[in-house]
């Protein structure tokens, strides 16, 4: 069993088997491998990591530090306290909204590529082109956040850059609505998120769909597109200083080991700390060919853990808010041995979505469809909770056709 440690407690002979970060903040080829040297510890140092996992299966052990175990109860049960609160209010099912919120998702991706390709060719970006698209996912989040988010998750590796451009934008949308921020707020927030990696157009195209991880030389090249987001929006005519906030601050973290600038705390603008947190959430939560994305949950548990250094704790609260600890769209083993996807946050508590059971894990068969209202008691359409997240991989599922 993995064990959690600081880096002051790390030497020569251990295993690192996680080393607590987002696999885009630091530039190891692995995320596992043997402590040589003290060499190997002041690269950990310096890349700004705090604590790593260590497997004293395959190295030396630290006698009295926390468990993988014992550290994700700690964690989680935060994180349940956080999510006893109300979610964000929906206007209408998300059934009722994925047919809009498909053609939204489908524009956007078209404005983003259009708009990625024209500034490669030297011209000025449009941002009059962008704000239509813009309001459009800003009002299909204020009518139901889950069904646009849910379909931002569904990426393929030769448009990463230009989806993740797009799901930026929604989680930040989504974020902004959560934290109560005012119209105008959000929509030059969204349109920041938008073209947030705007400075990629500079990095060579076999760098960024490279099928392998990063050199140290090449991690330095990719740093380096936050600076040319900012040197091409400085030039943009009408965009805001919140929109540059997003693009040139996402990479910022809170404890100061970011980039480009180093910032630290509230050095960091509201809103760049709130696009590192959804930055940081998409990137994770997708499929690259070097690395499997994480379960939504899984995703959000890393970032409440990291964000005893690396974000605004208060801030990763809220945004657990927007996106609920049970995302739209997330498959979940009920307390029945019912198997069930996630259809919408309950408006009582994030603990208590409301869900659609679809299988029965015991007797391993299809079952009719049900809808369970998990807010409410057995004998009106609930009597159920939540005990745990499954993968649509583990059973078979495709689980598209029950959402």
């Amino acid at each position: 069993m993995a064990k959690k440690i600081t880096v002051e407690q790390l030497k020569p002979g251990m295993y690192v088997s996680d080393l607590g970060a987002d696999w885009m903040d630091h530039p190891f080829l692995r995320s596992q491998f043997a402590v040589k040297d003290e060499a190997t510890i002041r690269k950990i140092v310096d890349t700004g990591i705090r604590e790593v996992y260590i497997d004293p299966a395959r190295g030396l052990d630290v006698a009295d530090a926390p468990t993988e175990h014992e550290v994700r109860k700690e964690i989680e049960a935060q994180m349940f306290r956080v999510a006893a609160e109300p979610a964000p209010v929906r206007h209408v099912r998300t059934s009722e909204e994925i047919g809009r919120a498909k053609v939204v998702h489908g524009e956007a991706n078209k404005i983003i590529h259009n708009i990625m390709n024209d500034v490669r060719l030297g011209k000025q970006v449009q941002v009059e082109a962008i704000e239509p698209v813009v309001e459009q996912m800003t009002e299909s989040i204020l009518r139901n956040a889950g069904a646009l988010l849910s379909l931002c998750r569904v990426k393929n590796k030769d448009d990463y850059t230009f989806q993740h451009s797009v799901s930026v934008c929604a989680l930040l949308v989504a974020f902004c609505r959560a934290a109560g921020l005012d119209a105008q707020t959000i929509h030059l927030a969204g349109v920041g998120g938008l073209l947030h990696d705007l400075g990629k157009i500079k990095v060579p195209t076999k760098l960024l769909n490279k099928p392998a991880r990063y050199t140290e030389d090449e991690f330095t090249q990719m740093k380096n597109h936050v600076v040319e987001s900012k040197k091409i929006l400085d030039v943009t005519d009408g965009i805001s200083e919140i929109s540059i906030q997003v693009a040139f601050e996402h990479h910022e973290r809170y404890d100061g080991s970011g980039y480009s600038q180093g910032l630290k705390g509230e050095e960091i603008s509201k809103m760049g700390r709130m696009a590192a947190i959804c930055d940081v959430y998409d990137a994770i939560t997708s499929n690259r060919v070097y690395h499997k994305g994480m379960a939504p949950h899984e995703a959000l548990r890393k970032i409440f853990e990291w964000s005893k250094f690396h974000f605004d704790p208060l801030l990763v609260q809220q945004f657990m808010r927007a996106t609920g600890i049970y995302p739209v769209g997330t498959m979940v083993m009920l307390e029945s041995g019912r198997i069930a996807v996630v259809l919408e946050q309950a408006e009582v508590s994030l603990l208590q979505p409301l869900v659609k059971a679809f299988y029965d894990s015991r007797q391993m068969i299809y079952i009719e469809p049900t809808e369970v209202d998990l807010a409410k008691p057995l004998g009106h359409g609930g009597g159920d909770k939540i005990v745990g997240y499954e993968t649509p991989e583990k059973w078979g599922i495709k689980l598209e056709q029950f959402i």
